[in-house]
């Protein structure tokens, strides 16, 4: 069995999942959502985690955030 995988229009997905429903040979539709990130942007955060490792005093706790946000 082969698989494929095919980019739709967001405001043609219902009408091609029900095309695909009525073709007898079609055994499984199964939605995946990739998230294409940039390599520079993978590279950004692993950085900062890098430096988040070397230096955690540098960092703030979400508690202090989130403390901060509701004041």
């Amino acid at each position: 069995m082969k698989s494929f995988t095919i980019s739709i229009p967001d405001n043609k997905e219902d009408i091609f999942i029900e095309m695909m429903k009525n073709i007898s040979f079609v055994k499984n539709i199964k939605e995946e959502i990739s998230a294409d990130i940039k390599q520079e942007h993978k590279d950004i955060v692993r950085k900062r985690i890098q430096r988040m490792e070397e230096h955690p005093e540098s960092c703030l706790l979400w508690e202090d955030i989130e403390h901060k946000m509701q004041l």
